[in-house]
């Protein structure tokens, strides 16, 4: 059997096991060096987080028939899109494939900020006061699935190899918890990860109550689309333990409930 014939075979197993490892080795991290004190502890905002992703998982195995994996399988059999079209060298297409994705998820990334009508189901993401490795997972359901709506239609339409898009779904998710990890990196090495990829310190950027900075550093993965779309900012005006992580109206406890949380889009504030 060959590397992509087991992916594709023990895909969710593969993403499963990857996902586990890379939440339990940041969480360990976070306890051996982390970035900046806790407003909240571990008990207090975990369980809300872990909730809204067991809850993301339930809406999308059970409201969609068919996730991003199984439409490019669909796209494949059916010959449909631009990958199809266009014999390329596989992995070619695979390469493709992750960079046009990762630009798709920077643009959406965008448009929720910008959209007012989506930026009420994603600020649930913004209103966590600490962000560390389970603020990767705390995304109201309903953006995840407007999220793997774009993500299927894009898909279809690049007729995307399979092994491009778990490849992408892997470094995705990898790549959104080690952004949001409390964890201090040596700032040489912070320097040169973040000319390619997007580092915790970057990110972090992003999470800022200051709107300023709240709208920059969009990417996920990949650092290269804020600066070529500039939307980059090197570091927080006050500095990375002086910045207030929130938003400003939400300065309290209420991020901390499951159901404060779930029903925040349905709110005026």
């Amino acid at each position: 059997m060959s590397p992509d014939e087991f992916l594709i075979e023990h895909e969710s197993a593969t993403r499963l096991s990857i996902f586990l490892g890379a939440l339990l080795l940041l969480a360990a991290l976070e306890c051996l060096a982390p970035r900046r004190q806790r407003s909240f502890s571990r008990p207090r905002r975990w369980p809300t987080n872990l909730a809204i992703a067991a809850i993301d998982t339930l809406a999308l195995r059970f409201l969609l028939p068919v996730l991003a994996v199984g439409s490019a399988l669909w796209a494949e059999m059916n010959q449909i899109g631009l990958m199809q079209i266009f014999a390329l060298p596989l992995g070619l297409e695979i390469l493709l494939a992750i960079l046009l994705l990762d630009a798709l998820v920077y643009g959406q990334h965008v448009a929720f900020h910008r959209i007012p009508l989506l930026w009420r189901v994603h600020r649930v993401h913004h209103t966590d006061r600490d962000i560390d490795v389970t603020t990767a997972l705390r995304f109201h359901p309903l953006e995840i699935l407007l999220s793997m709506l774009l993500k299927i239609t894009f898909v279809v339409l690049l007729g995307a190899p399979v092994e491009g898009v778990i490849c992408f779904e892997i470094i995705l998710n990898a790549m959104a918890m080690f952004n949001h990890a409390n964890i201090s990196l040596p700032a040489r090495l912070d320097a040169r990860l973040r000319l390619f990829l997007v580092t915790p310190d970057m990110h972090r950027v992003h999470h800022s109550i200051d709107m300023g900075e709240h709208n920059r550093n969009f990417g996920f993965s990949l650092s290269c689309w804020d600066r070529i779309f500039a939307t980059y900012k090197a570091q927080p005006r006050l500095g990375h333990d002086g910045m207030i992580i929130g938003l400003s109206h939400h300065q309290d406890a209420r991020p901390c409930r499951l159901g404060w949380s779930l029903l925040l889009p349905f709110r005026r504030h």
